[in-house]
Protein backbone atom coordinates (compact mmCIF):
# COMPACT_ATOMS: atom_id res chain seq x y z
CA UNK A 1 0.00 0.00 0.00
CA UNK A 2 0.77 3.76 -0.66
CA UNK A 3 2.45 5.04 2.96
CA UNK A 4 0.87 7.59 4.69
CA UNK A 5 2.91 9.71 6.74
CA UNK A 6 2.21 9.05 10.49
CA UNK A 7 3.20 12.27 11.47
CA UNK A 8 0.89 14.39 9.08
CA UNK A 9 -2.06 12.07 9.68
CA UNK A 10 -1.87 12.76 13.27
CA UNK A 11 -1.52 16.81 13.12
CA UNK A 12 -4.84 16.31 10.90
CA UNK A 13 -6.30 14.33 13.56
CA UNK A 14 -5.14 16.77 15.99
CA UNK A 15 -6.47 19.11 14.67
CA UNK A 16 -9.71 17.29 13.57
CA UNK A 17 -9.36 18.78 9.70
CA UNK A 18 -12.70 18.27 7.50
CA UNK A 19 -10.25 17.71 4.51
CA UNK A 20 -8.80 14.67 5.73
CA UNK A 21 -12.09 13.13 6.26
CA UNK A 22 -12.58 10.27 4.12
CA UNK A 23 -9.43 10.41 2.83
CA UNK A 24 -7.78 8.66 6.32
CA UNK A 25 -8.94 6.58 8.80
CA UNK A 26 -7.13 6.32 12.51
CA UNK A 27 -7.27 2.59 14.21
CA UNK A 28 -6.40 3.44 17.89
CA UNK A 29 -4.61 -0.12 19.23
CA UNK A 30 -5.59 0.47 22.53
CA UNK A 31 -9.64 0.64 22.28
CA UNK A 32 -9.66 -1.90 18.99
CA UNK A 33 -11.27 1.33 17.28
CA UNK A 34 -11.15 2.96 13.95
CA UNK A 35 -12.25 6.24 13.84
CA UNK A 36 -12.57 9.31 10.80
CA UNK A 37 -10.09 12.26 11.58
CA UNK A 38 -12.92 14.72 12.65
CA UNK A 39 -14.08 12.09 15.40
CA UNK A 40 -15.50 14.47 18.33
CA UNK A 41 -13.68 11.46 21.10
CA UNK A 42 -10.59 12.27 22.97
CA UNK A 43 -7.46 12.15 20.68
CA UNK A 44 -5.59 9.50 21.03
CA UNK A 45 -1.83 9.03 21.91
CA UNK A 46 0.05 9.18 18.85
CA UNK A 47 1.96 5.70 19.86
CA UNK A 48 -1.69 4.20 19.70
CA UNK A 49 -2.37 5.42 16.36
CA UNK A 50 -2.63 3.36 12.87
CA UNK A 51 -3.74 5.08 9.68
CA UNK A 52 -5.07 3.47 6.74
CA UNK A 53 -6.30 4.81 3.45
CA UNK A 54 -9.65 3.36 3.68
CA UNK A 55 -12.05 2.08 6.35
CA UNK A 56 -11.59 -1.39 4.92
CA UNK A 57 -7.88 -1.58 5.26
CA UNK A 58 -8.78 -0.53 9.16
CA UNK A 59 -11.34 -3.12 9.00
CA UNK A 60 -8.99 -5.82 7.92
CA UNK A 61 -6.15 -5.09 10.17
CA UNK A 62 -8.57 -5.93 13.15
CA UNK A 63 -10.23 -2.64 13.82
CA UNK A 64 -14.15 -1.94 14.43
CA UNK A 65 -16.02 0.70 13.64
CA UNK A 66 -16.71 3.80 16.05
CA UNK A 67 -20.10 4.26 17.14
CA UNK A 68 -19.19 8.09 17.52
CA UNK A 69 -17.80 9.54 13.98
CA UNK A 70 -19.68 6.59 12.42
CA UNK A 71 -17.11 6.03 9.48
CA UNK A 72 -19.90 4.45 7.47
CA UNK A 73 -20.88 8.59 6.98
CA UNK A 74 -17.64 9.54 5.83
CA UNK A 75 -17.79 11.21 2.76
CA UNK A 76 -16.85 8.37 -0.18
CA UNK A 77 -13.61 9.48 -1.91
CA UNK A 78 -11.68 6.37 -1.92
CA UNK A 79 -12.62 5.93 -5.98
CA UNK A 80 -10.59 9.28 -6.61
CA UNK A 81 -7.03 8.51 -4.77
CA UNK A 82 -4.21 8.28 -6.53
CA UNK A 83 -4.20 7.73 -10.22
CA UNK A 84 -5.87 4.40 -10.51
CA UNK A 85 -9.37 4.62 -13.03
CA UNK A 86 -9.03 0.79 -12.46
CA UNK A 87 -9.35 1.22 -9.03
CA UNK A 88 -12.07 3.44 -9.72
CA UNK A 89 -14.40 1.50 -12.15
CA UNK A 90 -13.76 -1.53 -9.81
CA UNK A 91 -15.07 0.85 -6.58
CA UNK A 92 -18.45 1.55 -8.93
CA UNK A 93 -19.21 -1.56 -9.80
CA UNK A 94 -18.66 -3.26 -6.33
CA UNK A 95 -20.95 -1.01 -4.75
CA UNK A 96 -23.41 -2.15 -8.11
CA UNK A 97 -23.03 -5.63 -6.28
CA UNK A 98 -20.36 -7.02 -8.60
CA UNK A 99 -18.61 -9.01 -5.70
CA UNK A 100 -21.84 -10.29 -3.94
CA UNK A 101 -20.90 -13.63 -5.00
CA UNK A 102 -17.47 -13.36 -2.58
CA UNK A 103 -13.93 -14.38 -3.59
CA UNK A 104 -15.38 -16.06 -6.88
CA UNK A 105 -16.44 -13.11 -8.13
CA UNK A 106 -13.23 -11.09 -8.16
CA UNK A 107 -12.04 -12.92 -11.59
CA UNK A 108 -14.65 -11.90 -13.25
CA UNK A 109 -14.60 -8.30 -12.10
CA UNK A 110 -11.12 -7.99 -12.80
CA UNK A 111 -12.05 -9.41 -16.62
CA UNK A 112 -14.60 -6.63 -17.08
CA UNK A 113 -11.83 -4.49 -16.02
CA UNK A 114 -9.16 -5.46 -18.63
CA UNK A 115 -6.78 -6.90 -16.11
CA UNK A 116 -5.63 -10.10 -14.12
CA UNK A 117 -7.13 -11.29 -10.93
CA UNK A 118 -4.04 -10.33 -9.68
CA UNK A 119 -2.92 -7.45 -10.59
CA UNK A 120 -6.39 -6.29 -10.04
CA UNK A 121 -5.82 -7.26 -5.80
CA UNK A 122 -2.13 -5.57 -5.99
CA UNK A 123 -3.79 -2.59 -7.42
CA UNK A 124 -6.53 -2.38 -4.64
CA UNK A 125 -3.80 -3.28 -2.31
CA UNK A 126 -1.94 0.30 -3.02
CA UNK A 127 -4.71 2.62 -3.55
CA UNK A 128 -6.72 0.96 -0.60
CA UNK A 129 -5.03 -1.12 1.25
CA UNK A 130 -7.35 -3.59 1.19
CA UNK A 131 -8.36 -6.78 -1.22
CA UNK A 132 -11.67 -6.35 -3.30
CA UNK A 133 -13.58 -8.85 -1.38
CA UNK A 134 -12.40 -7.17 2.29
CA UNK A 135 -13.79 -3.59 0.08
CA UNK A 136 -17.32 -5.40 -0.56
CA UNK A 137 -17.58 -6.51 2.91
CA UNK A 138 -16.87 -3.87 4.65
CA UNK A 139 -19.46 -1.75 2.79
CA UNK A 140 -21.73 -4.37 3.40
CA UNK A 141 -21.32 -3.97 6.97
CA UNK A 142 -21.06 -0.26 7.18
CA UNK A 143 -24.55 -0.07 5.10
CA UNK A 144 -26.00 -1.98 7.28
CA UNK A 145 -25.07 0.02 10.20
CA UNK A 146 -26.04 3.50 8.39
CA UNK A 147 -29.26 1.29 7.68
CA UNK A 148 -29.68 0.69 11.66
CA UNK A 149 -28.86 3.72 12.71
CA UNK A 150 -30.78 6.66 10.34
CA UNK A 151 -33.74 4.09 9.63
CA UNK A 152 -36.71 1.72 11.67
CA UNK A 153 -36.21 -0.51 8.65
CA UNK A 154 -37.20 -4.41 9.96
CA UNK A 155 -33.58 -6.13 10.80
CA UNK A 156 -34.64 -9.08 8.39
CA UNK A 157 -34.92 -6.23 5.83
CA UNK A 158 -31.52 -4.53 6.86
CA UNK A 159 -29.52 -8.19 5.98
CA UNK A 160 -31.41 -8.38 3.45
CA UNK A 161 -30.88 -4.73 1.86
CA UNK A 162 -26.94 -5.17 2.93
CA UNK A 163 -26.50 -8.27 0.60
CA UNK A 164 -26.15 -10.89 3.92
CA UNK A 165 -27.15 -14.73 2.71
CA UNK A 166 -29.11 -14.67 6.25
CA UNK A 167 -30.20 -13.18 8.85
CA UNK A 168 -27.89 -15.13 10.90
CA UNK A 169 -24.87 -14.53 9.08
CA UNK A 170 -26.25 -10.60 9.49
CA UNK A 171 -26.59 -11.37 13.38
CA UNK A 172 -23.21 -13.63 13.76
CA UNK A 173 -20.93 -10.35 11.88
CA UNK A 174 -22.24 -7.69 13.74
CA UNK A 175 -21.90 -9.62 17.30
CA UNK A 176 -18.18 -10.74 16.25
CA UNK A 177 -17.38 -6.65 14.87
CA UNK A 178 -19.25 -4.80 17.77
CA UNK A 179 -19.84 -7.75 20.51
CA UNK A 180 -23.40 -6.58 20.52
CA UNK A 181 -26.43 -7.43 18.11
CA UNK A 182 -27.47 -5.55 15.50
CA UNK A 183 -30.84 -3.96 17.29
CA UNK A 184 -28.73 -2.88 19.98
CA UNK A 185 -26.95 -0.15 17.47
CA UNK A 186 -30.30 1.30 16.86
CA UNK A 187 -31.06 5.18 18.60
CA UNK A 188 -32.79 5.08 21.76
CA UNK A 189 -34.79 7.90 20.84
CA UNK A 190 -36.15 5.89 18.11
CA UNK A 191 -36.81 2.93 19.73
CA UNK A 192 -40.72 4.02 20.33
CA UNK A 193 -41.11 4.91 17.02
CA UNK A 194 -43.21 2.44 14.43
CA UNK A 195 -40.97 0.12 12.33
CA UNK A 196 -40.65 1.48 8.55
CA UNK A 197 -40.46 -0.56 5.21
CA UNK A 198 -38.69 0.39 1.99
CA UNK A 199 -42.04 -0.93 0.34
CA UNK A 200 -44.31 0.98 2.49
CA UNK A 201 -43.72 4.39 3.74
CA UNK A 202 -40.01 4.30 2.03
CA UNK A 203 -36.94 5.13 4.10
CA UNK A 204 -34.37 7.92 4.12
CA UNK A 205 -31.03 7.83 4.38
CA UNK A 206 -27.86 10.07 3.67
CA UNK A 207 -25.20 10.32 1.40
CA UNK A 208 -22.30 12.75 2.33
CA UNK A 209 -20.08 14.48 0.01
CA UNK A 210 -17.13 16.73 0.27
CA UNK A 211 -17.94 20.34 0.09
CA UNK A 212 -18.23 22.64 -2.39
CA UNK A 213 -21.50 21.51 -3.95
CA UNK A 214 -22.81 23.33 -6.69
CA UNK A 215 -26.74 22.32 -6.13
CA UNK A 216 -28.04 25.07 -7.93
CA UNK A 217 -26.06 24.35 -11.39
CA UNK A 218 -27.18 19.99 -10.43
CA UNK A 219 -30.88 20.91 -10.30
CA UNK A 220 -30.72 23.17 -13.40
CA UNK A 221 -29.19 20.36 -15.38
CA UNK A 222 -31.54 17.90 -14.06
CA UNK A 223 -34.65 20.05 -14.41
CA UNK A 224 -33.83 20.89 -18.06
CA UNK A 225 -34.15 17.10 -19.00
CA UNK A 226 -36.72 15.93 -17.11
CA UNK A 227 -38.71 13.51 -18.88
CA UNK A 228 -43.20 14.20 -18.09
CA UNK A 229 -44.15 11.81 -15.92
CA UNK A 230 -40.77 9.86 -14.94
CA UNK A 231 -39.07 12.96 -13.59
CA UNK A 232 -40.05 15.80 -11.40
CA UNK A 233 -37.76 19.21 -9.97
CA UNK A 234 -39.82 21.24 -7.65
CA UNK A 235 -39.50 22.48 -4.59
CA UNK A 236 -35.69 22.27 -4.43
CA UNK A 237 -35.77 18.32 -4.51
CA UNK A 238 -35.53 15.81 -7.33
CA UNK A 239 -37.69 12.63 -7.77
CA UNK A 240 -38.36 10.29 -10.27
CA UNK A 241 -39.36 6.53 -10.75
CA UNK A 242 -37.60 3.74 -10.73
CA UNK A 243 -37.33 0.27 -12.28
CA UNK A 244 -36.12 -2.84 -11.58
CA UNK A 245 -36.40 -5.90 -13.60
CA UNK A 246 -40.39 -5.88 -12.93
CA UNK A 247 -40.55 -3.90 -9.71
CA UNK A 248 -41.31 -0.32 -10.17
CA UNK A 249 -40.72 2.63 -7.10
CA UNK A 250 -39.72 5.81 -7.02
CA UNK A 251 -37.45 7.89 -5.30
CA UNK A 252 -36.81 11.96 -3.78
CA UNK A 253 -33.54 13.70 -3.43
CA UNK A 254 -32.94 16.45 -1.27
CA UNK A 255 -30.36 18.74 -0.44
CA UNK A 256 -29.36 19.28 2.90
CA UNK A 257 -25.84 21.86 2.69
CA UNK A 258 -25.99 22.15 6.50
CA UNK A 259 -24.62 18.78 6.97
CA UNK A 260 -22.93 18.21 3.90
CA UNK A 261 -25.33 15.84 2.71
CA UNK A 262 -27.90 14.42 -0.11
CA UNK A 263 -31.40 13.07 1.65
CA UNK A 264 -32.78 10.27 -0.22
CA UNK A 265 -36.26 8.97 0.37
CA UNK A 266 -36.87 5.39 -1.02
CA UNK A 267 -39.68 3.74 -1.83
CA UNK A 268 -39.86 0.15 -4.01
CA UNK A 269 -41.33 -2.98 -3.19
CA UNK A 270 -37.78 -5.10 -2.71
CA UNK A 271 -35.28 -4.23 -0.31
CA UNK A 272 -32.67 -5.64 -1.93
CA UNK A 273 -32.91 -3.26 -4.65
CA UNK A 274 -32.04 -0.44 -2.13
CA UNK A 275 -28.04 -0.41 -2.62
CA UNK A 276 -28.30 -0.56 -6.16
CA UNK A 277 -30.94 2.67 -6.20
CA UNK A 278 -28.73 4.51 -3.65
CA UNK A 279 -25.69 3.89 -6.26
CA UNK A 280 -27.58 5.11 -9.05
CA UNK A 281 -28.03 8.30 -6.75
CA UNK A 282 -24.08 8.70 -6.43
CA UNK A 283 -23.46 8.00 -9.87
CA UNK A 284 -26.04 10.95 -10.72
CA UNK A 285 -25.04 13.56 -8.50
CA UNK A 286 -21.96 12.64 -8.42
CA UNK A 287 -21.48 12.41 -4.74
CA UNK A 288 -18.05 10.30 -4.81
CA UNK A 289 -15.81 13.45 -6.50
CA UNK A 290 -13.22 14.49 -4.70
CA UNK A 291 -14.22 18.41 -6.23
CA UNK A 292 -11.07 20.15 -4.53
CA UNK A 293 -8.71 17.66 -5.98
CA UNK A 294 -10.11 18.25 -8.95
CA UNK A 295 -10.79 21.83 -9.13
CA UNK A 296 -6.83 21.92 -8.16
CA UNK A 297 -5.54 19.83 -10.82
CA UNK A 298 -7.85 21.91 -13.50
CA UNK A 299 -6.86 25.18 -12.14
CA UNK A 300 -3.29 25.00 -13.35
CA UNK A 301 -4.02 25.70 -16.99
CA UNK A 302 -4.49 29.67 -16.99
CA UNK A 303 -7.96 29.42 -19.50
CA UNK A 304 -9.70 26.75 -17.42
CA UNK A 305 -8.62 28.50 -13.69
CA UNK A 306 -11.36 31.85 -13.76
CA UNK A 307 -13.65 29.51 -14.89
CA UNK A 308 -13.11 27.02 -11.69
CA UNK A 309 -13.09 29.71 -9.37
CA UNK A 310 -16.39 30.92 -10.40
CA UNK A 311 -18.01 27.40 -9.99
CA UNK A 312 -15.73 25.79 -7.31
CA UNK A 313 -18.35 22.76 -6.61
CA UNK A 314 -19.53 22.10 -10.14
CA UNK A 315 -19.94 18.27 -10.41
CA UNK A 316 -20.53 16.18 -13.51
CA UNK A 317 -24.14 14.71 -13.53
CA UNK A 318 -24.42 11.57 -14.73
CA UNK A 319 -27.27 9.52 -15.91
CA UNK A 320 -29.99 7.18 -13.69
CA UNK A 321 -29.29 3.82 -16.36
CA UNK A 322 -27.15 3.23 -19.08
CA UNK A 323 -29.64 2.52 -21.61
CA UNK A 324 -31.49 5.34 -20.52
CA UNK A 325 -29.12 7.69 -20.53
CA UNK A 326 -27.83 6.34 -24.33
CA UNK A 327 -31.57 6.77 -25.54
CA UNK A 328 -31.67 10.28 -24.35
CA UNK A 329 -28.20 11.17 -26.46
CA UNK A 330 -29.62 9.50 -29.50
CA UNK A 331 -33.09 11.56 -28.98
CA UNK A 332 -31.27 14.97 -28.91
CA UNK A 333 -28.75 14.48 -31.80
CA UNK A 334 -29.46 17.61 -33.63
CA UNK A 335 -32.23 19.02 -31.71
CA UNK A 336 -32.71 21.37 -28.83
CA UNK A 337 -32.65 20.18 -25.43
CA UNK A 338 -36.26 21.04 -25.01
CA UNK A 339 -37.06 18.73 -28.57
CA UNK A 340 -35.02 16.13 -26.53
CA UNK A 341 -37.26 16.27 -23.87
CA UNK A 342 -40.24 16.19 -25.51
CA UNK A 343 -39.29 13.05 -28.10
CA UNK A 344 -38.23 11.10 -24.66
CA UNK A 345 -41.62 12.17 -23.03
CA UNK A 346 -43.19 10.75 -26.46
CA UNK A 347 -41.06 7.89 -26.08
CA UNK A 348 -41.82 7.04 -22.81
CA UNK A 349 -46.12 7.22 -23.18
CA UNK A 350 -45.39 4.74 -25.86
CA UNK A 351 -43.96 2.09 -24.13
CA UNK A 352 -42.70 3.07 -20.65
CA UNK A 353 -44.23 0.96 -17.95
CA UNK A 354 -47.16 2.37 -14.77
CA UNK A 355 -46.38 3.36 -11.67
CA UNK A 356 -48.68 1.78 -9.01
CA UNK A 357 -50.40 4.79 -7.41
CA UNK A 358 -49.06 3.18 -4.25
CA UNK A 359 -45.48 3.59 -4.97
CA UNK A 360 -45.78 6.67 -6.39
CA UNK A 361 -44.10 9.69 -3.93
CA UNK A 362 -45.90 12.39 -5.87
CA UNK A 363 -48.77 11.88 -8.50
CA UNK A 364 -46.41 13.34 -11.07
CA UNK A 365 -44.31 10.11 -11.28
CA UNK A 366 -46.90 7.88 -13.75
CA UNK A 367 -44.40 6.14 -15.56
CA UNK A 368 -41.26 4.33 -15.91
CA UNK A 369 -38.45 4.91 -18.27
CA UNK A 370 -39.32 1.93 -20.83
CA UNK A 371 -36.69 -1.61 -20.58
CA UNK A 372 -34.27 -2.28 -23.68
CA UNK A 373 -37.45 -4.96 -24.09
CA UNK A 374 -39.75 -2.62 -24.47
CA UNK A 375 -38.13 -0.42 -26.98
CA UNK A 376 -36.86 -2.86 -29.19
CA UNK A 377 -40.40 -4.10 -29.15
CA UNK A 378 -42.35 -1.00 -29.44
CA UNK A 379 -43.13 0.42 -33.09
CA UNK A 380 -41.44 3.94 -32.43
CA UNK A 381 -43.14 5.60 -35.83
CA UNK A 382 -44.88 7.63 -33.86
CA UNK A 383 -41.67 9.68 -32.70
CA UNK A 384 -41.74 11.42 -35.62
CA UNK A 385 -38.23 11.04 -36.05
CA UNK A 386 -36.07 10.06 -39.21
CA UNK A 387 -35.92 6.32 -40.08
CA UNK A 388 -32.43 6.17 -39.56
CA UNK A 389 -32.48 6.99 -35.56
CA UNK A 390 -35.12 4.96 -35.04
CA UNK A 391 -33.08 2.41 -36.35
CA UNK A 392 -30.41 3.20 -34.22
CA UNK A 393 -33.23 3.28 -30.84
CA UNK A 394 -33.77 -0.12 -32.17
CA UNK A 395 -30.12 -1.40 -32.39
CA UNK A 396 -29.21 0.40 -28.97
CA UNK A 397 -31.66 -1.94 -27.78
CA UNK A 398 -31.17 -5.22 -29.06
CA UNK A 399 -27.06 -3.84 -28.30
CA UNK A 400 -28.30 -3.36 -24.26
CA UNK A 401 -30.22 -6.83 -24.51
CA UNK A 402 -27.25 -9.14 -25.87
CA UNK A 403 -24.87 -7.55 -23.38
CA UNK A 404 -26.31 -6.64 -19.98
CA UNK A 405 -22.67 -5.19 -19.08
CA UNK A 406 -23.09 -3.10 -22.36
CA UNK A 407 -23.51 0.08 -20.25
CA UNK A 408 -20.95 -0.66 -17.13
CA UNK A 409 -17.21 0.28 -16.88
CA UNK A 410 -15.26 -2.13 -18.76
CA UNK A 411 -11.32 -1.73 -19.90
CA UNK A 412 -10.18 1.84 -20.85
CA UNK A 413 -12.16 4.89 -22.14
CA UNK A 414 -11.22 3.91 -25.47
CA UNK A 415 -11.97 0.20 -25.29
CA UNK A 416 -15.80 1.68 -24.06
CA UNK A 417 -15.88 3.76 -26.89
CA UNK A 418 -14.93 1.66 -29.63
CA UNK A 419 -17.29 -0.94 -28.20
CA UNK A 420 -20.25 1.44 -28.16
CA UNK A 421 -19.41 2.99 -31.96
CA UNK A 422 -20.10 -0.60 -32.98
CA UNK A 423 -23.41 -0.26 -32.51
CA UNK A 424 -25.59 1.26 -35.41
CA UNK A 425 -25.62 5.11 -35.08
CA UNK A 426 -23.49 5.88 -32.46
CA UNK A 427 -20.90 8.04 -33.81
CA UNK A 428 -17.81 9.58 -31.57
CA UNK A 429 -19.85 12.41 -29.93
CA UNK A 430 -22.37 9.95 -28.62
CA UNK A 431 -20.03 7.35 -27.86
CA UNK A 432 -18.36 10.06 -25.39
CA UNK A 433 -21.56 11.59 -24.17
CA UNK A 434 -22.41 8.17 -22.81
CA UNK A 435 -18.78 7.01 -21.43
CA UNK A 436 -19.13 11.07 -19.56
CA UNK A 437 -22.56 10.24 -18.24
CA UNK A 438 -23.26 6.67 -18.11
CA UNK A 439 -20.31 5.04 -17.18
CA UNK A 440 -19.18 7.91 -15.27
CA UNK A 441 -15.65 7.85 -17.08
CA UNK A 442 -13.60 11.40 -15.34
CA UNK A 443 -11.75 11.55 -18.86
CA UNK A 444 -14.47 11.19 -21.30
CA UNK A 445 -14.11 14.06 -23.51
CA UNK A 446 -17.07 15.53 -26.81
CA UNK A 447 -14.54 17.01 -28.09
CA UNK A 448 -16.89 17.87 -30.99
CA UNK A 449 -19.57 18.87 -28.70
CA UNK A 450 -20.46 22.97 -30.19
CA UNK A 451 -20.96 23.47 -26.40
CA UNK A 452 -17.60 22.82 -25.85
CA UNK A 453 -15.84 24.80 -28.44
CA UNK A 454 -18.01 27.34 -27.85
CA UNK A 455 -17.39 27.89 -23.58
CA UNK A 456 -13.40 27.23 -25.23
CA UNK A 457 -13.88 30.02 -27.47
CA UNK A 458 -10.80 32.68 -27.12
CA UNK A 459 -11.67 36.72 -25.71
CA UNK A 460 -11.55 36.97 -29.41
CA UNK A 461 -14.43 34.70 -29.75
CA UNK A 462 -12.52 32.15 -32.35
CA UNK A 463 -13.58 28.77 -31.07
CA UNK A 464 -10.89 25.90 -31.73
CA UNK A 465 -11.50 22.85 -33.88
CA UNK A 466 -12.26 19.44 -32.06
CA UNK A 467 -8.41 18.17 -32.87
CA UNK A 468 -7.21 21.47 -31.41
CA UNK A 469 -9.29 21.25 -28.49
CA UNK A 470 -8.31 18.15 -27.92
CA UNK A 471 -4.53 18.42 -27.69
CA UNK A 472 -5.75 21.82 -25.51
CA UNK A 473 -7.38 18.89 -23.09
CA UNK A 474 -4.33 16.83 -22.92
CA UNK A 475 -3.47 18.57 -19.20
CA UNK A 476 -6.70 18.34 -18.15
CA UNK A 477 -6.21 14.73 -17.78
CA UNK A 478 -7.73 12.86 -15.81
CA UNK A 479 -10.52 14.58 -15.62
CA UNK A 480 -11.33 15.99 -18.54
CA UNK A 481 -14.90 15.22 -18.05
CA UNK A 482 -14.68 18.17 -15.47
CA UNK A 483 -12.93 20.35 -17.52
CA UNK A 484 -15.97 19.85 -19.82
CA UNK A 485 -18.63 20.26 -17.27
CA UNK A 486 -16.78 24.04 -16.85
CA UNK A 487 -16.48 24.76 -20.79
CA UNK A 488 -20.31 24.00 -20.93
CA UNK A 489 -21.33 26.56 -18.09
CA UNK A 490 -18.81 28.80 -19.72
CA UNK A 491 -21.23 28.32 -22.74
CA UNK A 492 -23.11 31.55 -22.88
CA UNK A 493 -25.24 31.04 -25.52
CA UNK A 494 -28.76 31.70 -24.75
CA UNK A 495 -30.15 28.66 -26.54
CA UNK A 496 -28.53 25.75 -25.49
CA UNK A 497 -28.49 22.64 -27.64
CA UNK A 498 -29.23 19.14 -27.16
CA UNK A 499 -25.21 18.64 -27.10
CA UNK A 500 -24.71 21.00 -24.39
CA UNK A 501 -23.90 19.35 -21.50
Amino acid sequence: MESLDPEACYRALLTRDPRFDGRIFVGVTSTGIYCRPVCPARTAKFENCRFYASAAAAQEAGFRPCLRCRPETAPDLASWRGTSNTVSRGLALIADGALDGGEAGVEALAERLGVGGRQLRRLFRQHLGATPVAVAQTRRVLFAKQMIQETRMPMAEVALAAGFGSVRRFNETFHDLFRRPPSALRRRAWAGLPVDSVAAGGVTLRLRYRPPYDWPAMLAYLQARAIDGVEQVAGGAYRRSVAEGDEIGTVEVRHEPARDNLAVLVRFPSVRALPGILARVRRVFDVGADIETIGAHLSQDPFLAPLVARRPGLRAPGGWDGFELAVRAVLGQQVTVVAARQLAGRLVSICGAEVPEAARLNPALSRAFPSPQRVAAADLGALGMPASRRATLTALAEAAIADPHLFRPFGTVEEAIARLRRIRGIGDWTAQYIALRALREPDAFPASDIGLLRGAADGAGVRPTPADLLQRAEPWRPWRAYAAQHLWAADAVPVARAKHG
